[in-house]
């Protein structure tokens, strides 16, 4: 296998989330259970033969890797991908690709989706994608994975198989769709998209940045330009219920041992010891 971009990996919950991402460098994830990766600031060869990709905004250390993720599929004869983008980039997008294949007279071939808030996305008979706002310097969307099932309503547990076949057979609906958040994954965003919709704090997996953790470093001017402080954090530790929280996109100027030193001595044990640090 040719590795030419830096993957971490972690596995929880029966999910494999494997990534990179540091500011102003690269962000790309993928959770190959799903099928499906968040974000392409570059394009790591294992991630190709993931089919659907979203993107959470277009600045170019989340997008930049588009083509080239979209051309090699094309050269390795799979099908054409699905892109999400957010609605208000989907225009200029598809003019880059364009662009693109006419710079590299290869086509692009791939199904871009606009994405507004509040939309919902089928993934597969048992997973849904619907997506939020969050707040950065341009537009940009969240997205949460839920688990769908079927199950028995509330009323008619206490009934006998027959009983229940017989209401079937009568045409009640004697089942409900149950919704669990899996995987929730913010991109860049101030606080505020943290507090976009409650199961960003419920899902399993929680994905988001905490660029900044230095006091020099002012809270107003980060959220200002759309992102997160460890602070911010720490002020929301009570809220989060996740199983797993990974914290990324972390600025160049930090080292890994600076991040883990602040992390370990100011966030509740409670909170830590759910948290992963992707910073190396």
């Amino acid at each position: 296998m040719v590795e030419n971009l830096p993957v971490k990996t972690i596995t929880h919950a029966g999910l494999t989330v494997e990534g990179y991402s540091r500011a102003a460098v690269q962000s790309y994830w993928r959770i190959p259970e799903l099928k499906l990766g968040f974000d392409l600031g570059g394009s790591p060869w294992s991630f190709m033969g993931t089919p659907t990709f979203f993107i959470s905004h277009a600045h170019l250390d989340h997008m930049c890797a588009l083509p080239a993720y979209v051309a090699r599929r094309r050269m390795m004869k799979m099908e054409p991908p699905t892109i999400y983008v957010p609605e208000e980039v989907l225009e200029p997008v598809d003019r880059m690709l364009r662009a693109w294949q006419r710079l590299d007279r290869g086509r692009m071939v791939c199904q871009l989706v606009g994405v507004k808030s509040g939309d919902e996305f089928e993934l597969s008979r048992e997973h849904v994608m619907t997506a939020f706002d969050t707040r950065h310097t341009v537009p940009s969307r969240g997205c949460i994975i839920w688990d769908r099932r079927r199950k028995l309503r509330p009323e008619y547990q206490n009934l006998s198989g027959d009983q229940i076949r017989d209401l079937r057979y009568s045409g009640v609906d004697v089942s409900a769709e149950v919704r669990v958040p899996l995987v929730c994954y913010c991109g860049d965003t101030a606080p505020a998209g943290l507090d976009a919709h409650p199961a960003i704090y419920e899902a399993k997996i929680l994905i988001t940045e905490m660029t900044f953790f230095r006091p020099e470093h002012k809270k107003e001017k980060i959220h200002k330009f759309g992102h997160t402080h460890l602070d911010d954090i720490i002020e929301r530790a009570d809220k989060f219920q996740n199983e797993r929280i990974i914290l990324a996109h972390f600025s160049t100027r930090y080292q890994e041992s600076q991040v883990k030193r602040a992390v370990d001595k100011r966030f509740p044990p409670m909170l830590r010891e759910r948290v992963e640090l992707w910073v190396s």
